[in-house]
């Protein structure tokens, strides 16, 4: 018992390690050598671990379902929404495992075998919101559900990326606002707009225990 706890945090530690070089270098100037010295560990346990940079490299893409699965957004209607682009960009901000994992979905395109359900993760927990915002009378007639979605979450992936580039993302959650402000009248019906907030609820998520 005590060796099996001993090696899920080893490969947490690697797991964080490679967060932190993917999140700084990205997948393709991101070595074996600087993760491993970097996770404090030998090189025989992260192979015993991961065979591979590109496996190790999904597997941090893999956890960002976990923190996908913890979103508990208790706000009504297409605020919902907003909430959780909110939450995301505050762990963008806070967490190296969320940025490597974002960043590493988008550079997927160099590796050998992407993994896209992350990216469909998020646009499937996006569209249940959508779809509860449109039963609460929240999205305008004639709307796709999926497409709405869809758009949400391209764009949430290239307002990152361009405040990434432009400030570090220091200005992300102005940013975010901004697209929501533009966003929202082509979404909901012209009377909910003053009861939606495009800076997000306070406190925009619980998580669930």
């Amino acid at each position: 018992m005590v060796q099996q706890a001993r090696a899920v945090q080893t490969r947490q530690e690697i797991l964080r390690a490679a967060a932190d070089v993917f999140d700084r270098r990205g997948y393709a100037a991101a070595t074996m050598a600087e993760i491993i010295s970097v996770a404090g560990v030998t090189k025989g346990a992260v192979y015993f671990h991961f065979t591979s940079k590109e496996e190790l490299a999904l597997a941090v893409v893999a956890e960002q379902s976990p923190w996908l699965d913890m979103q508990d957004i208790a706000a009504p209607g297409m605020q919902a929404v907003i909430d959780l682009t909110m939450a995301y960009a505050r762990a963008l901000l806070n967490d190296s495992m969320i940025r490597a994992a974002v960043r590493l979905v988008i550079e997927q395109g160099t590796f050998e075998n992407p993994d896209r359900d992350a990216y469909q993760a998020s646009a499937s927990l996006v569209r249940s919101l959508v779809v509860r915002a449109e039963e609460s009378g929240d999205l305008l007639p004639g709307l796709d559900p999926s497409a709405v979605a869809e758009t949400v979450t391209a764009s949430f992936a290239g307002i990152q990326l361009t405040s990434q580039a432009l400030s570090n993302r220091r200005d992300l959650l102005h940013r975010l606002k901004d697209f929501w402000t533009l966003l929202l009248p082509g979404l909901v019906p012209p009377e909910r707009l003053p009861e939606l907030n495009p800076a997000g609820s306070k406190p925009a998520r619980r998580s669930r225990s």
